[in-house]
């Protein structure tokens, strides 16, 4: 086969042909043949036969390629690649919105490939809609959550002491008052101070019944100052005995002797102290039967109901009976004003006169059911992982049946109150709405078992309650607007105008055992009597 020179030269000037022509290796060695060919065409000629590379295509072959799945390549091969790094910030957001020239190498093209093949789904989450109404289950969730407990003001102290200088006296006193739990211990202060009030004495201030002026002045302040200091003794001797639970608990996490701001010693001997000197104070101020029931409270509360919350669920009646008696404290120091006898805890504590004292310590005993069934309900998981046995945990159906059924016994010890002439009828009426409000939260939280936000609303209505029934009894005491209304628009007193009238025919009768004449005697018999 030959060639001219023009195909040489056409072939030299490496324009598009439209098929491919090999050369002989010998013909590029003529003596008219290499003044013809260029340098890149003679190197062509001197290399050996290229292998043809023959792709057979057809529609099997087509179809297994588009199956075939996208190159895989790892983060590394793209490392240098300032589009991955800003793709996969934006993948993570759920929002990819990155945009690939057309230019690219084929690299961003891998690169794009591999994002359109991991990149997820939008969420349903993100949608606006779908976070209205995820925003208000949060909400109503939130408001039916379980009750929150305001803040353990022996854990505010607790603060407040810490930061202060150690070993001073700012650091001592917040200490003390923590160990003495301030809440609970003005609580039963002021039911005593209650009960001491209710007691049906005229006048009971009042220096002209009494042999010692002020006297009963003084009883109130031995009685406030020494139930404080025996209700401190028994709430130290508690915090004594708890120190390893109570921080397993986070409402007591934070007391004196959990964090050891104060020695367990210095912690026993402020418990004595006080037990004692708050003892000695109502025996020698008010009266010995006064003094025996804060001894009794300090040691039910320290020996048996402490002790017991880790024995059985009976604890719970046993700390009742502890809240129930410093109502008979209060009633036990205003009998005694009136005493006529030997003042002994019969006179003082039995009899029909001294029903009221026990009718007070009956709503006390029965307050503390809904009061604690609630709040206890609220810190369950706590009581259960410390070992404290409680209702609320061991059986939550019984928690809430006693809550509901101390709640329903308030009807009846306010009628009493007013039956046994301790306060006027009204009472009865006065106190019937929010007796009707502890009760149908206690309804709610025996029907949801605390759930559902009944636990917080039968907490708050117990805490209400009591103070409102307190206050109301005091304002409807048996005869207090009736004397009130004597000294406003000065009228006699009636009572003191029969005791004047009785004082006048016991002197009459005992002249008349004296050698009286019968005349006189018999004036003085026929004095009219009402």
């Amino acid at each position: 086969m030959s060639f001219n020179t023009t195909t040489f030269n056409g072939l030299c000037n490496h324009q598009p042909q439209a098929m491919i022509i090999r050369y002989p290796v010998v013909s590029a060695f003529r003596s008219n043949g290499l003044s013809t060919v260029c340098i890149s065409c003679f190197l062509q000629t001197t290399k050996g036969p290229s292998r043809t590379i023959t792709r057979n295509i057809s529609k099997a072959s087509s179809l297994r390629a588009i199956a075939a799945p996208a190159p895989r390549f790892r983060d590394g091969y793209f490392s240098t690649n300032a589009l991955l790094e800003k793709a996969k910030i934006g993948s993570r957001r759920g929002a990819l919105t990155s945009i690939v020239p057309e230019t690219t190498s084929i690299a961003n093209g891998s690169e794009a490939s591999k994002h359109a093949t991991f990149t997820p789904p939008p969420s349903t989450q993100d949608l606006p809609h779908r976070r209205r109404q995820a925003a208000r289950r949060a909400a109503k969730e939130s408001a039916e959550s379980d009750l929150v407990l305001p803040e353990n003001s022996s854990s505010k102290l607790t603060e407040n002491a810490s930061s202060q200088p150690v070993n001073s006296i700012r650091r001592l006193i917040p200490i003390l008052l923590s160990l003495s739990k301030p809440r609970l211990s003005v609580l039963v202060v002021l039911t005593a101070m209650a009960s001491y009030s209710l007691y049906p004495v005229p006048e009971l201030l009042s220096p002209s019944l009494t042999d010692t002026p002020s006297l009963s002045t003084l009883t109130l302040f031995f009685l406030t100052t020494g139930t404080a200091l025996c209700a401190a003794s028994a709430n130290a001797f508690n915090m004594l005995y708890e120190p390893k639970w109570d921080a397993m608990m986070s409402r007591t996490r934070n007391r004196p002797l959990v964090r050891k701001l104060i020695s367990t010693r210095g912690a026993a001997i402020f418990a004595i102290l006080s037990g004692v000197i708050g003892t000695a104070g109502l025996y020698f101020g008010v009266n010995p039967t006064v003094s025996f029931l804060g001894f009794l409270n300090i040691a039910l509360y320290a020996g048996v109901y402490t002790p017991m919350k880790r024995m059985h669920w009976l604890n719970t009646w046993v700390g009742a009976i502890v809240g129930g008696i410093p109502p008979l404290m209060g009633w036990a120091a205003a009998a005694g004003q009136s005493a006529t006898q030997a003042g002994d805890w019969k006179e003082l504590l039995l009899g029909e006169r001294n029903i009221g004292g026990w009718l007070l310590a009956g709503l006390l005993f029965s307050w503390q059911f809904p009061h604690f069934m609630a709040l206890s309900w609220a810190i369950r998981e706590e009581y259960k992982n410390a070992g404290y046995k409680m209702l609320c945990w061991m059986n939550p159906a019984r928690n809430s049946r006693v809550a509901l059924r101390y709640s329903l016994a308030f009807f009846p010890i306010c009628i009493g109150l007013c039956y046994y002439g301790v306060t006027e009828w009204t009472f009865a009426l006065a106190s019937a709405p929010v007796n009707i409000w502890l009760v149908k939260e206690a309804v709610r939280f025996w029907k949801l078992e605390g759930h559902k936000g009944s636990a917080r609303g039968l907490f708050w209505a117990s805490v209400w309650h009591l103070p409102v029934v307190m206050i109301l009894a005091m304002v409807e005491k048996k005869g207090m607007w009736q004397r009130v209304w004597r000294a406003v628009v000065g009228e006699p007193d009636v009572d003191d105008g029969d005791w004047i009238e009785e004082d006048e025919e016991e002197a009459v009768l005992s002249a008349s055992a004296r050698e009286v004449k019968p005349d006189v005697r018999a004036a003085a018999i026929a004095l009219p009597t009402k």
